[in-house]
């Protein structure tokens, strides 16, 4: 079967691969017939010096050209080709085709040409590919240039702009007429910009975004959609007229930081004084040097009284006092004694005159000016300071500068007076508690006994004495209306009691509460049997206590100062400060167990409190309040009051705010939600601050108590707006317990819901403020 030309040629790409050792072309029918290839088609040196030629060429794109098409076959791709040993020399691998005839010299058109290498070997060139795609497929992807970052104008004297991804050129688009270019620009389509995609040749069109964001360029304006230029102004200081500070006293000195660089200036100047390289001014000596040479004559040495001549110059004279300017001056011009304590209490610049009218019978006793050489002196100041304006005193009431709070009669109601007095303590009353119903008052003191009072009439109702050596440092009652448990801390030992002033069913639940524990310990017992010691030791009192109504002790290794409850009553924390690592104890009353937070404090703990809704735990030690996260077991807030000894503190009800006294006088109010530094400093006492506590029943109230034998109670109200801010006023300053030993005030506590306040002396009284 003969090869017949044509005009139309197909490609089978290949590339050269060292794996790949055989290449099949076929179309899987069986068409050809038996030794149809039979020619070898190589491109080794032998049969290249014989000229021999075939219908495979390889095109510059690396690709090998097919055998023309034929008869037979142009409509399917039949043919097969099998292309094995593609081992050559040196100059290239070898191609072999099996069962190809050799077509006849007519019929054979070679479409390369042979040239020579730089090394003397052929090189065969072949001719343009005529680039036609005759596919009809409509889903064609469409074709990409793949010049990479090369710029379009590397191409302006080629008729293509680049290649596709088969290595074909891509033509340059034609360009359209002058009246089509004309029309284009009338019919604007939608995104025309007149410009030409520099990759594509194309005209560029741009999107709706693209085009606002060239537009907002060119206005001068943020390409950011939503940009707002102008901004709602962020007001960093009110314009409200604050209520504090209430002191407008300056910055003590002791604040002040000295400059270290002037110090050395200073010190420099020193040294050069002590080497003498600095001398002392000394004022030059006031001689009077005559000269000898000037004569001076005194014309009215020895001047006789002569008549009035033209020719005579008599001596000046000074003129004449006034009435009262003068040594003996009628009496009108006298003051009295009225006139002469007024001018006397007046500032010498609100003085009429500078002097008072004097008689005197003769000039010989009138003495000596009194103001002489306080008047040489302020006149060398003049001289010296060279002052050239006077300025004027400037009259301000005090009362103007400070701020406008808000009347004490308009904050009602607060405690002002003293309604009951409790006696019967001796010593200092230490500690005091009113009970969440309000109506019991229990109070401790240094003759270790308990004592429990009628709130309203200040009679006894019950009294235990626990210990005859340690004094009772604190007492707390459990919150809940559920029990009447009440805690005390004497010494080491902490106790809880059910004193029996309550109905039979209450005081029976408060002590199945307490009870509950031992049960607990009994069916969990403790698996931790490496320690020695335990935290505490949760055991019964003695017999005669049991009977009086003390039915728990627990034993730690230091002394109670602080007991504080969490609001659900079943946890108590207890501050021993000389405990050092052990400071800090929190006891689960419903399983008698006590565990220790913290492994390592730092500073000596002053006192602990809960927070009223959340799991945070406050722990206040000589110059900072910590804030833990009970659930996550983390630090969360350093508080600094920068108070050099804190006290006490307590935290607002609602929990956003705290107070904190402190022995230095000062009372500290804390934002907690603003900074971690004080928001207000409050200093109304002359000695040490002992108690500070909030109202818990809603009232906008809070007091502290100090050694001074005083109780300042504060309005303090707070409001959930962010916005504003705490408005704090002093309302009342409640006087009547005695200083005994420098110990006045030292525990106060609060009514749960009315606005009543009671307090613990040193003077061994207890005292309720209505």
């Amino acid at each position: 079967m003969a090869l017949q030309k044509s005009n139309r040629k197909r490609k089978a790409i290949t590339k050269d691969s060292p794996e790949a050792d055989e290449v099949v072309l076929s179309d899987g029918g069986g068409d050809l017939e038996p030794g149809f290839l039979d020619g070898v088609l190589s491109q080794s040196e032998d049969e290249e010096s014989d000229g021999s030629t075939s219908d495979f060429s390889e095109d510059d794109d690396g690709s090998f050209g097919c055998l023309e098409d034929c008869e037979d076959y142009q409509t399917s791709n039949k043919l097969l080709s099998h292309l094995e040993d593609r081992r050559g020399d040196s100059n290239g691998s070898s191609i072999s085709v099996h069962n190809i005839p050799e077509p006849n010299e007519d019929e054979t058109q070679t479409n390369h040409v042979v040239v020579e290498d730089a090394n003397g070997n052929p090189r065969y060139v072949y001719g343009q590919i005529d680039p036609v795609y005759d596919s009809d497929d409509s889903d064609a992807p469409e074709t990409t240039n793949t010049i990479g970052n090369i710029p379009l104008s590397f191409y302006d004297s080629y008729p293509h702009i680049g290649y596709d991804i088969n290595g074909k050129k891509i033509t340059r688009p034609a360009k359209g007429e002058a009246l089509d270019a004309l029309l284009d620009s009338i019919d604007i389509p939608k995104g025309w910009t007149g410009l030409t995609d520099p990759n594509t040749g194309k005209p560029l069109e741009l999107s709706a975004e693209e085009m606002d964001v060239l537009k907002r360029i060119q206005m001068n304006e943020v390409p950011e959609e939503g940009h707002d230029p102008y901004p709602a102004t962020v007001e960093y200081f009110s314009g409200k007229t604050e209520t504090m500070p209430l002191s407008a006293a300056p910055e003590p000195k002791r604040r002040f930081i000295p400059s270290k660089h002037e110090a050395k200036r200073v010190m420099k100047i020193v040294r050069a004084i002590r080497e003498g390289r600095i001398m002392p001014y000394k004022p030059p000596s006031e001689e009077n040097e005559e000269d000898l040479d000037v004569k001076r004559y005194d014309i009215w040495a020895n001047e006789a009284p002569r008549p009035d001549h033209p020719m005579n110059v008599p001596a000046p004279k000074l003129p004449p006092p006034g009435y009262d300017e003068s040594y003996h001056p009628p009496p009108e011009y006298l003051p009295d004694l009225a006139e002469k304590k007024a001018w006397e209490e007046a500032d010498e610049e609100d003085r009429e005159k500078e002097y008072l009218p004097a008689d005197h019978s003769s000039l010989r006793k009138v003495p000596g000016y009194d103001r002489f050489i306080k008047e040489k002196f302020e006149r060398c100041l003049d001289l010296y300071l060279a002052p050239r304006i006077r300025r004027s005193k400037l009259n301000i009431d005090p009362e103007s500068l400070l701020p406008k709070l808000p009347s004490p009669e308009e904050l009602r109601p607060f405690p002002t007076t003293c309604a009951t007095i409790f006696r019967g303590h001796e010593g200092r009353v230490r500690s005091l508690a009113v009970d969440p119903s309000g109506v019991w008052l229990a109070s401790g003191g240094d003759d270790g006994s308990i004592r429990v009072w009628d709130l309203l009439t200040g009679r006894q109702l019950w009294q235990v004495k626990i210990s005859s050596d340690e004094a009772i440092n604190a007492v707390r009652w459990r919150p809940g209306a559920d029990a009447v448990i009440l805690s005390a801390a004497a010494g080491e030992e902490l106790y809880f009691i059910v004193p029996p002033i309550t109905s039979p069913e209450l005081e029976s639940h408060s002590r199945s509460i307490l009870d509950a524990g031992f049960g607990y310990a009994t069916s969990n017992p403790s698996s931790d049997s490496t320690k020695n010691t335990p935290v505490a030791q949760w055991t019964r009192p003695a017999a005669h206590l049991s009977d009086s109504g003390v039915l728990l002790k627990a034993h730690l290794r230091s002394t109670i100062k602080v007991i504080s409850w969490h609001r659900r009553g079943d946890y108590l924390a207890t501050v021993s400060p000389p405990g050092q690592t052990s400071a800090i104890a929190i006891h689960t009353l419903s399983k008698h167990l006590t565990q220790q937070p913290f492994r390592r404090l730092k500073g000596l703990p002053q006192s602990a409190q809960f927070h009223p809704s959340k799991p945070i735990f406050f722990v206040a030690t000589q110059r900072t309040i910590r804030s833990y996260d009970l659930s996550k077991q983390e630090l969360l807030k350093i508080i600094q009051p920068g108070a050099r000894w804190i006290s006490s503190f307590d935290v607002h009800p609602l929990g956003d705010n705290l107070i904190v006294g402190s022995y230095d006088k000062r009372l500290l109010w804390h934002d907690l939600d603003l900074s971690v530094r004080p928001y207000k400093t409050l200093r109304y006492h002359k000695k040490a601050i002992r108690q500070v506590g909030f109202h818990a029943g809603g009232l906008p109230l809070f007091a502290d108590a100090s050694d001074d034998g005083s109780l300042q109670v504060f309005h303090g109200k707070v409001v959930g707006d962010m916005m504003e801010n705490a408005t704090i006023v002093p309302v009342k300053v409640l006087r009547g317990h005695k200083v005994v030993k420098d110990l006045g005030v030292l525990d106060l506590d609060w009514h749960p819901r009315e606005p009543w306040m009671v307090s613990a002396g040193a003077d061994g009284t207890c005292r309720l403020w209505m």
